[in-house]
């Protein structure tokens, strides 16, 4: 079965960091702080995965 939360997560960090690419974002602002998030989200979500 699909993990829909994982994927949720992932889609929304393509979003951002294509958002943060084509705008040329300094590391700063609050869309490359939310991908730092997202990421720490990511791996505390597949840690917790069993198997």
């Amino acid at each position: 079965m699909a993990d829909l939360y994982l994927k949720n997560l992932e889609s929304e960090r393509k979003s951002l960091w294509a958002t943060c690419r084509l705008k040329g974002l300094a590391k700063d602002t609050p869309e490359r702080q939310r991908i730092l998030q997202i990421d720490a989200q990511i791996a505390e979500h597949k840690a917790r995965k069993p198997g």
